[in-house]
């Protein structure tokens, strides 16, 4: 079953800690809110299933239209429904990055930026620095554990969160965590120059291609992709067309590959998960197809997603667009 208590919390980083000796070891964050509650996000470096390695990606411009739904600055603690179209996270739905451009990284060796601590240090020193840097903490709340300090940062109650990492593909003991719509992440926003970064983090044993109910692996399916290795690909899309409505929203796909593909099966999905079949045919090398909105897809000028799944309901590749590129009228954006 998936995690219970889902969300996210916006707080401010106050200090942070390393464990580099323990059993499990995780990099310890230590925050508080606007109305001075304390937390504690307990980061894994190290999985406990072989291989131990993280696979970790860092966006120092992490651009996604969930950051405009997201709950305000230092609010606390926010939980969150695990569904499409809200501020919930997805690592394979939610076209937050390419996994492909995921890499390995020890949890914590012998001198600078050369392990997964390194890196998280980067980013939160850098927060606890800023007094105007937010961080939101995506995943599973802990407490508050009333009459018990917390064991890391000896705040009183023990309170805060954990499993800030993918939290679906699982198998093992650890298959009762799947879900959809419930991954764990960190981001960091930095308002003097309106940047966001994110840092997403995922287990090797964990598949990337899950059950689109139960987020359990799908056995059948390929293993994390490879760059560039689409035959089909999303090139553009026409979110804001110029006239009046009904508008003529249209998305571009390319085949990639050296050979023909038939296109019959292969369908569209928007942010909501609302899907628009291709039309039926052979699409040659080298060349585009231009598909134009109609039934339920909607590509919404306030940001979105588009995603492209093979005949099998398999995610073969996917984008995603903020507001602002979507603020000219007329403008084909492209990926």
């Amino acid at each position: 079953m998936p995690i219970q208590k889902y969300g996210v919390l916006a707080a401010r980083a106050l200090d942070r800690r390393r464990e580099g000796s323990s059993d499990t070891p995780h990099y310890q964050i230590h925050l508080t809110d606007n109305a001075g509650t304390h937390y504690r996000a307990a980061v894994n470096v190290e999985s406990q299933q072989a291989p131990s390695e993280l696979l970790y990606l860092a966006d120092d411009d992490f651009r996604h239209p969930m950051t405009a739904v997201l709950p305000p600055a230092g609010s606390g603690w926010t939980a969150l429904a695990s569904q499409p179209g809200k501020a919930g996270l997805d690592f394979i739905r939610g076209n937050l990055f390419d996994p492909s451009a995921m890499r390995l990284l020890p949890p914590d060796l012998p001198g600078a930026d050369n392990d997964l601590a390194d890196l998280l240090d980067h980013y939160v020193q850098r927060a606890i620095a800023d007094p105007t840097a937010g961080l939101y903490i995506f995943g599973q709340r802990f407490g508050p554990e009333a009459n018990i300090p917390d064991k890391v940062f000896g705040f009183r109650p023990g309170n805060g969160v954990h499993d800030i990492h993918m939290n679906q593909g699982n198998s093992g003991k650890f298959r009762s965590d799947n879900g959809i719509w419930q991954d764990g992440a960190l981001l960091v926003h930095l308002p003097a120059e309106n940047r966001w970064v994110a840092v997403f983090l995922a287990f090797q044993s964990q598949a990337w291609h899950t059950d689109d109910t139960t987020g359990d692996p799908v056995d059948t399916a390929p293993p994390r992709p490879r760059e560039r290795e689409e035959p089909l690909r999303i090139m553009a899309a026409l979110v804001n067309p110029a006239g009046p409505a009904p508008e003529a929203e249209t998305v571009t796909v390319l085949n990639a590959s050296p050979t023909p593909i038939d296109l019959q099966g292969w369908h569209l999905a928007d942010r909501n998960q609302h899907t628009l079949p291709l039309p039926a045919g052979l699409l040659q090398p080298g060349t585009t197809l231009t598909v134009p909105r109609r039934d339920g897809f909607h590509l919404d000028s306030q940001g979105g997603t588009i995603t492209l799944l093979d005949p099998d309901g398999l995610k073969v590749h996917g984008v995603a667009y903020t507001a602002r590129q979507a603020e000219r009228e007329g403008q084909t954006i492209t990926f």
